[in-house]
């Protein structure tokens, strides 16, 4: 008779994405299919509405009904994890399963020591955070005014809308965005041992956080590819890595339709 006791404990985490359209919810999916030699992961579709906005249905697991978000199931926990916000579930995910995503933490012999950290490490904890805490907000700014720019009002309306957004875009978001580019930029070009990643030479959780607001900008035409040739090459590296167009191809599959980023 099988020991069913050694084998609830020794099944894998079960990972659920609670994914909805048009959100930021695909980079999750890359970095499922990195942690999947230690999970097994499921992927549940959810459909914006007229209205554009998250169905109710997301709010059975959060509160705030957002997505992404996963729950973890493993025979070691009475119930199941809920995380939300990208960066969070991102990082717990990479601890437990996906360590090799992660730069070295410590240089040699400085364990613990303040200053010890590798410049790889330092810039992994930055760009965690950078992507949806400055970049993201931006760009989600961004979009707000293109669609009040580009709002459908009748044609004597036209004129105002513009006025306003042109006027938001001189004052705020033109020098943010020449701001956030032009670091960019040079980031890429001093990535650590002359790497093609925003970290250094191997792809790393901070890429896959970047992914999604980098892709957006290039995909609304906010990047000048003469002016910022080493941050296109770096986008363009994301977009080619093998992981990444795997994970466009699952999601194209599992819900039918051609994947974007808007």
């Amino acid at each position: 008779m099988a020991d069913t006791t050694t084998a609830a404990t020794t099944a894998k985490p079960k990972v659920t994405l609670h994914w909805l359209d048009q959100s930021r919810a695909q980079r999750i999916v890359w970095l499922l299919r990195e942690c999947k030699d230690n999970i097994d992961y499921d992927i549940k579709v959810y459909k914006r509405g007229k209205d554009f906005l998250a169905p109710d249905d997301l709010k059975k697991n959060h509160p705030l009904g957002k997505s992404p978000q996963i729950t973890i199931e493993s025979a070691n926990i009475d119930k199941p994890i809920v995380l939300a916000e990208s960066g969070m579930m991102t990082e717990y995910l990479v601890e437990h399963f996906a360590p090799h995503l992660a730069p070295k933490k410590w240089q040699e012999g400085k364990d613990g020591q303040v200053g010890g950290e590798t410049a790889e490490w330092l810039r992994y904890r930055y760009y965690m955070h950078f992507a949806e805490g400055s970049l993201m907000s931006f760009l989600l700014l961004g979009l707000v005014i293109d669609q009040i720019r580009e709002a459908p009002v009748p044609f004597f309306l036209k004129p105002i809308t513009r006025t306003v957004a042109g006027k938001v875009d001189d004052a705020f978001l033109t020098r943010n965005f020449l701001n956030y580019f032009n670091f960019l930029e040079s980031e890429v070009a001093s990535s650590p041992k002359g790497g093609k990643y925003i970290c250094g030479t191997e792809l790393t959780a901070a890429d896959m956080m970047m992914s999604f607001p980098l892709l957006a900008a290039k995909s609304r035409n906010k990047i000048d590819k003469a002016k910022y040739p080493k941050l296109m090459a770096y986008i363009e590296t994301i977009e080619k890595d093998e992981g990444y167009q795997a994970s466009v191809k699952e999601i194209e599959e599992k819900t039918g339709d051609k994947f974007k980023v808007v």
